[in-house]
């Protein structure tokens, strides 16, 4: 029998999630290949042990990831809060993703969503990345009308500035807001939150373990694979800077006994009732360690600690290679 934690109220929607979720972009090869019948066995293991937050994309795999959670789902629908996204498209020839967020392609994505994961309505649908050509009032009106249309029950953006998520809740009332967030990561996330709170909006952090690098089980640069081995502070002029600021969450790890991951989660919930985070993982095991922190209790004292020992700001290098860091807050 799954152990029941209290749950979080997502923004001023009716979606009660348990604070850790389950992002499921590492589910379509993002770090590393992924079997699809173990994916299917770790979304319902993860169902099975009261996970009831799943974050899929329909640019995970380019559609790839929502066939996949659809199938795991099926069945136990009642379960669990089901977030997707749109408005990343493929570019042929590379060179990074396009984004598009036209009112007319809204419609057309989230029918696309929707045959994908073989599910009527999806409950928290986010716009991915902000199209910064089309008026975010136009793109939200859009998202508003699936709203009316029943196929989609409440909205999210994903990095977005504060700027836009105020035109946006102006427009529809917005539950979530989406950002890279952790100790590693805070600069923008804690810039945004100050808005995000103030409107009522909660705040799902994606990346909560600053790409593994606060796991503690990256140690040298031979440890940095896939996606990880292109993104700033991974690479050798920061990494040594980075691998130094892990250190006192390894040492409060220890002292409490649990493991830094289990630490790192524990700091960012304790940020607020407003926060959940979404973790990715492919392995049971690491799922079952990132839920263990819901049980680890920080001290105001050791909550200070760690915010003062990783300060925003404090991480060498951007946490985006420069191409896709102009895609973001918007």
């Amino acid at each position: 029998m799954a152990k029941e934690h209290a749950k979080r109220r997502l923004g001023g929607s009716d979606l009660m999630v348990v604070p850790i979720g389950l992002g499921c972009m590492s589910l379509s090869g993002a770090y590393g290949e992924a079997d699809d019948a173990a994916s299917e066995a770790l979304i319902r293991h993860a169902i099975d042990n009261g996970v009831n937050h799943f974050d899929s994309s329909d640019m995970y795999g380019w559609g790839h990831n929502e066939t996949v959670v659809g199938r795991a789902i099926k069945g136990l629908r009642d379960k669990i809060v089901l977030a997707t996204k749109f408005g990343q498209t493929r570019v042929e020839g590379g060179g990074g993703n396009g984004v598009d967020g036209r009112p007319e392609y809204v419609m057309q994505a989230c029918e696309a969503s929707l045959k994908r994961l073989g599910e009527d309505v999806i409950d928290l649908y986010y716009q991915h990345r902000v199209d910064p050509s089309v008026p975010i009032e136009e793109t939200v009106g859009a998202m508003a009308r699936l709203v009316e249309q029943g196929k989609v029950r409440f909205l999210g953006l994903s990095e977005a500035k504060p700027e836009t998520i105020r035109r946006a809740h102006a427009v529809h009332p917005i539950a979530v807001v989406q950002t890279e967030y952790s100790l590693l990561y805070r600069v923008e996330a804690e810039e945004t939150r100050t808005t995000t709170r103030e409107l009522g909006i909660s705040f799902a952090a994606y990346s909560p373990l600053g790409r593994g690098f606060l796991t503690g089980a990256i140690k040298s640069l031979e440890d940095v694979d896939g996606r990880r081995s292109a993104h700033p502070r991974f690479q050798a002029e920061n990494f040594e800077a980075n691998r130094r600021l892990v250190a006192p969450i390894e040492a409060l790890a220890k002292a409490k006994g649990c493991t830094p991951a289990q630490v790192t989660l524990a700091w960012l919930l304790a940020q607020g009732e407003d926060v959940v985070a979404i973790p990715g993982t492919r392995y049971p095991a690491r799922l079952d360690e990132n839920q263990g922190a819901l049980d680890v209790h920080l001290t105001p004292e050791e909550i200070a600690g760690l915010s003062a020992a990783l300060p925003p700001g404090s991480a060498a290098g951007t946490r985006y290679p420069g191409g896709s860091m102009a895609r973001v807050q918007l």
